[in-house]
């Protein structure tokens, strides 16, 4: 499925990290322009990128508040700045993903009824674990995050089933800086814990999260804007080709996915070991190329933290 002009191997894990900048965008999405069957010509799996993105500012939220508190117990310093930097990537990603889910309300999607229910989750749930069990799910995330980026980045054409080009920037620009960014948190549990049980935990809990509260919000997204959906043979194809675009052992995001997301359960497993780092080159070539770039129309401001005291 990889496409002919990505990277087909990346290099062993060297475990050396690049820089993570922080970069402002404005995609001026507009309810006009949505196709929402982006993700392949498909309702349902389009369906759960959707709720994912309506759910994901909740997920980024905490993190940066879970970062926000870790980071002052970070004794290395290099690590301390690249926290700043995940801190401002996601606050980043939190608000240009509340810009399109606001056009998404525009087009009948249950935004403002899934984020009160987030929000409740959110208050009464997550944010009420310890401390200790905030920076193991930040870690869990993450995880998820990068598996999903990694699966983006060897599957270039599932951005391109659609014209829809504000919308495919925005997909891309979150894979790009998932995978830049996808050491940062292991790293910080690492130091500040480092407790493998409690690792296991906030990756169950992830898990949960991305695995099945995110995928049933998307099942009932395309019955809630089409109740006749129920009855059309047509939505039932689309609901068997979705499920293997999501969960087939073959093509699925998570299904052909399994045994890097199960590696997180290795005792000596590290972000690291799967070496994204030619197709950061790849896609920063292609994405932020000053004259060609997808994302240099949207990209306002770029700057790198440096070191804190």
């Amino acid at each position: 499925m990889t496409t002919a002009t990505t990277p087909q191997h990346a290099p062993e894990s060297t475990r050396m990290r690049s820089e993570v900048p922080i970069r402002h965008m404005d995609f001026q999405f507009d309810a006009r322009e949505l196709d929402d069957t982006f993700y392949r010509n498909t309702e349902l799996a389009s369906a759960y990128f959707e709720a994912l993105s309506i759910f994901l500012t909740f997920g980024e939220d905490l993190v940066i508040d879970t970062a926000r508190h870790h980071r002052q117990f970070v004794k290395d310093p290099e690590l301390k700045r690249l926290v700043t930097a995940l801190i401002g990537q996601e606050a980043i990603h939190s608000k240009m993903h509340n810009e399109f889910n606001d056009v998404l309300a525009e087009h009948r999607f249950p935004v403002t009824f899934y984020r009160l229910l987030a929000d409740k989750v959110f208050e009464h749930g997550f944010k009420k674990l310890s401390n200790r069990m905030q920076l193991s799910l930040m870690a869990g995330i993450e995880h998820f995050t990068a598996v999903l980026a990694e699966y983006m980045m060897k599957n270039e054409e599932v951005f391109y089933a659609s014209d829809d080009e504000k919308q495919r920037a925005l997909w891309m620009w979150h894979m790009l800086e998932e995978s830049e960014h996808k050491d940062i948190a292991y790293d910080v549990f690492q130091e500040l814990s480092g407790d493998y049980a409690l690792r296991m935990r906030g990756f169950a809990l992830a898990a949960f999260t991305i695995l099945f509260l995110v995928p049933l919000g998307g099942s009932l997204i395309p019955v809630i804007r089409k109740p006749s959906n129920l009855l059309s043979l047509a939505y039932w194809k689309d609901v068997k080709r979705s499920l293997a675009l999501i969960a087939g052992p073959k093509e699925g995001v998570y299904g052909s996915t399994l045994g890097h997301i199960l590696d997180y359960a290795r005792r000596d497993f590290h972000p690291n070991d799967h070496d994204t780092g030619a197709y950061l080159e790849y896609y920063k070539e292609k994405l932020l190329h000053p004259d060609t770039g997808l994302l240099t129309p949207y990209l306002t401001r770029e700057f790198v933290p440096g070191l804190r005291a």
